[in-house]
């Protein structure tokens, strides 16, 4: 069986990203921030999609903008193998 996990997309401004899907009613989930390779990951769902439909924010602590549709990063898919 297949399962959509989530969408990625990178952002430049994650307090600004977050707030506009809050305008939506879409909430922060989780957070994971890793120091080593300096990213954070924000994972936003609709009320009762947690795990099921989210949006996953990558915030790259150096990043120097996107261009070139290069923001979007991946859709994630579960499978039983």
């Amino acid at each position: 069986m297949t399962k959509y996990l989530h969408t990625m997309i990178r952002v430049s401004d994650p307090a600004a990203t977050i707030a506009f899907f809050e305008l939506i009613g879409v909430k922060q989930v989780r957070r994971y921030d890793n120091e080593a390779a300096r990213f954070t990951l924000y994972f936003l769902a609709a009320p009762g999609g947690e795990g099921v439909a989210e949006v996953e924010l990558t915030h790259n602590w150096d990043e120097n903008g996107y261009g070139g549709g290069r923001n979007f990063g991946h859709l994630a898919y579960g499978v039983d193998d």
